[in-house]
């Protein structure tokens, strides 16, 4: 077994031990494009779940087999150990949720998914919403106990963000968002101290692929900014990076 296998289960446990009490839901993603695994990842973080990553159907089977999540997100075109196989021998021990992410969006490779024994069959490219939306409904239809424990506010200080009532507070005073300036905000504040670059944002947010000449992202988060200011949290602390993206301090 190689140091790289090894490292990467080491991280795993790592990071299962670490969120294993909490109350939010963990995704494990099996995905060998490491920039779509970020994307995944970023993409998921934001929207409050523990996430892990494996990038071969080896050391996935293993994370899968060792590991309690809530969900998986599975690619067909592994190395070392197909997709198709990795959820055969799954499911011989487990019925957690999986959904099959796959270039190959063909019919019969989708009925071939369901009928090994997936939950869902999402075809890449996909959008990101819809992704959110088909993994919301298949834990809500898998695990409807966990759903209502799952926390519902994101706080900073005297802000908080209620991702359930879109509603966000500074102290007591309610701030008027729109859906946009909402998302980013949430999307910020589900990252705290970490870079998330223009492209995952502009994905996340506004649903659409970044371009270096679109400003509409600036505009939104310089609004979000001054809202902020004025209800009398500090705005500044929502930084654009140059060449980089956009922090929260």
């Amino acid at each position: 077994m190689s140091n790289d296998h090894d490292t990467e289960l080491k991280q795993i446990a790592q990071q299962s031990a670490s969120t294993a009490t909490a109350s939010e839901f963990s995704i494990l993603i099996i995905e060998d494009d490491l920039v779509l695994s970020e994307q995944l990842c970023k993409l998921l973080q934001s929207e409050g779940f523990s996430v892990d990553a494996c990038y071969n159907g080896r050391t996935g089977m293993e994370a899968a087999s060792n590991n309690q999540y809530q969900l998986i997100l599975l690619d067909v075109m592994l190395p070392k150990m197909g997709g198709f196989e990795l959820l055969a021998n799954l499911r011989e021990h487990s019925q957690v949720p999986v959904i099959i992410l796959s270039a190959k969006g063909a019919e019969e490779e989708r009925i071939k998914g369901l009928r090994s024994g997936a939950d869902d069959y999402i075809p890449k490219p996909y959008n990101s919403q819809e992704l959110l939306l088909r993994i919301e409904a298949l834990l809500r239809r898998c695990h409807p106990s966990l759903i209502s424990n799952a926390p519902s506010t994101h706080t900073l200080g005297s802000l908080t963000v209620n991702r359930v009532t879109h509603k966000v507070q500074v102290a007591s005073k309610t701030i008027d968002f729109t859906p946009i300036e909402f998302k980013l905000l949430r999307a910020l504040m589900s990252s705290p101290g970490e870079i998330l670059s223009k492209a995952l944002l502009y994905q996340i947010v506004l649903n659409r692929s970044y371009s270096t000449y679109d400003r509409s992202l600036d505009m939104h988060l310089s609004r979000v900014r001054r809202k902020l200011t004025a209800a009398g949290w500090d705005g500044s602390r929502l930084q654009t990076v140059h060449g980089k993206g956009y922090l929260l301090s």
